[in-house]
């Protein structure tokens, strides 16, 4: 495994489909640039610590126009990429930070829900998971929302009673095809109705009293594998928000319990959409 140099647009974008659903960092470097210099030889090493990830190398100046269209101004820059669509970002030639951005989206050990292949173009979605926009009502204050967005890390448990709603925001539109728990089995949750595109994270009252997109009775066997549990895709092809309300759990326990919950769909291409009308235009992009 090593990194792979860019020489051209069509190539970075064969590049891109090729990798499919692999997290794909890319270094946006100049000859001239010392920060770049600097961080190149901690750079290379990186497909061998991240062998689940693509590693692609770009030199600003001889191709002008992929830099333009992803909207790199400054060097080094480094963006993430997955199923050709962009999912974050990072400047300077600190590689602390840039590992860690790497183990957010590719796990450490390289054995992360994200990088599992679900066929039909899906994908897990939680690399698109806007985790400031974010927020949990009835959450533990030492085991928040958080914990449970990644595969490793802890858990969410609730707070005064079983209940709880996890209002989870993507930063981009997405399909949702289906969810997946892990919870242990007296803790797991049981009911849970499911609401999309809320202006703001809704109430115990509004979950309890509004009409759902869909109800489910989670099975403790889909909860001990984590399989995951099918929607009525027709009802989530335009996602930009998802809230969970959790109405109880298996037991009837005073506390419920998610060691991970994720999102399994594809993402809307949007990103792809915006950065091939720049290329036509020849035109950066603006933050």
């Amino acid at each position: 495994m090593s990194v792979r140099v860019i020489n051209d647009e069509a190539h970075f974008q064969s590049e891109l489909a090729a990798a499919g659903i692999r997290l794909v960092v890319v270094d946006f470097t100049a000859a001239w640039c010392g920060p770049c210099q600097r961080i190149a030889p901690h750079f290379e090493l990186l497909p061998g610590k991240y062998p689940n990830a693509i590693f692609l190398k770009v030199d600003v100046d001889k191709c002008q126009d992929t830099a333009a269209s992803q909207g790199v101004s400054a060097m080094p820059t480094f963006v993430f990429y997955r199923n050709r669509t962009k999912i974050d970002r990072i400047q300077g030639a600190d590689i602390n930070a840039l590992e860690a951005k790497i183990q957010e989206y590719a796990g450490a050990s390289g054995g992360d829900e994200a990088g599992e292949d679900y066929g039909q173009g899906l994908m897990d979605l939680n690399s698109f998971i806007s985790k400031q926009e974010c927020e949990c009502l009835n959450e533990s204050d030492d085991h928040p929302l958080s914990h449970c967005l990644a595969s490793e890390g802890g858990y969410l448990q609730s707070d005064c009673d079983e209940q709880l709603i996890l209002s989870i925001t993507f930063n981009q539109v997405v399909k949702i095809h289906s969810l997946k728990f892990k919870a242990p089995m007296q803790l797991a949750p049981r009911e849970i109705k499911l609401f999309i595109n809320q202006p703001r994270t809704i109430d115990f009252d509004q979950a309890e009293s509004m009409t759902s997109v869909q109800d489910l009775v989670l099975d403790p066997k889909d909860l001990e594998k984590g399989s995951p549990i099918n929607l009525r895709y027709v009802k989530f092809q335009n996602v930009q928000n998802i809230q969970i309300f959790v109405k109880n759990n298996q037991s009837g326990a005073e506390v419920t319990q998610i060691d991970y919950v994720g999102f399994i769909g594809s993402p809307l291409m949007t990103t792809k959409m915006n950065d091939f009308k720049r290329v036509a235009g020849k035109k950066g992009e603006s933050h």
